[in-house]
């Protein structure tokens, strides 16, 4: 028996705006992304907003010790 990938149903003309391929062994993963059209925040916008609400919880990470 063979997997068969599932396919999205959602049908679009774009290319992603991002490709990650990461190579494990003998298996290859393919993750295509995709970022909102007409926003205005950058993905560097994004990353601080994680970071301030990170910082605001005034946990410590495992990445923070």
């Amino acid at each position: 028996m063979t997997d068969t990938p599932k396919k999205s149903t959602a049908t679009t003309d774009r290319r992603p705006d991002c490709v990650t391929e990461v190579r494990r062994g003998n298996t290859v993963l393919v993750v295509s992304g995709y970022f909102k059209q007409g926003t205005t925040a950058t993905a560097a916008d994004k990353m601080m907003k994680v970071l301030e609400a990170e910082s605001a919880t005034g946990e410590r990470t495992a990445h923070a010790i």
